[in-house]
């Protein structure tokens, strides 16, 4: 019988970010203390710029977005989040979206899968996601539950299970 499969991807899903970011700027508008503070979020390229006068309006607009994005289901361990910068008389925040998974990262979660996962996994790395592979399905789902179970920096998804 041919080996059972799945990847591990780390992907952010496009549309679901758009809506959480229009949500929030929706919010943003709306909200009685965000007024005359020039309080903005927006797409800018593909980053997401947030803006207001004060250090704190914008850290309060961030925590805005990141409720926005908890809600449509995206974890924020995907989100890039820089500290807040002056810009001219207002401060920004820039927030980049994580897709793939970095080498660095990859190598952990190989070391883990060799390590913590049942002995007839086998994984590699294959550009910017992972296959694990194994004859039997039970060990792939051990593994899965292993990798949910460990504190890693990255957003794991587990596609083409197979």
């Amino acid at each position: 019988m041919a080996d059972s499969t799945f990847d591990i991807v780390s992907k952010v899903d496009k549309m679901e970010a758009e809506n959480a970011v229009n949500q929030a700027r929706k919010e943003v508008e709306q909200r009685y203390d965000f007024k005359g503070v020039g309080a903005s979020v927006e797409w800018s390229g593909e980053k997401i710029l947030l803006k207001a006068s004060t250090d704190e309006r914008v850290k309060a607009v961030l925590d805005v977005v990141q409720s926005k994005f908890i809600k449509r289901g995206i974890s924020l361990k995907s989100l890039d989040s820089g500290e807040p910068y002056p810009s001219g008389k207002e401060f920004r925040i820039e927030i980049g979206l994580k897709n793939g998974i970095d080498q660095e990262h990859a190598k952990k979660i190989n070391k883990l899968i060799r390590d913590e996962a049942p002995k007839s996994v086998k994984s590699q790395i294959q550009g910017d996601e992972l296959r694990v592979s194994s004859k039997s399905r039970d060990d792939l789902q051990e593994t899965i539950r292993v990798l949910k179970a460990a504190d890693l920096d990255v957003d794991l998804q587990f596609v083409n299970f197979r």
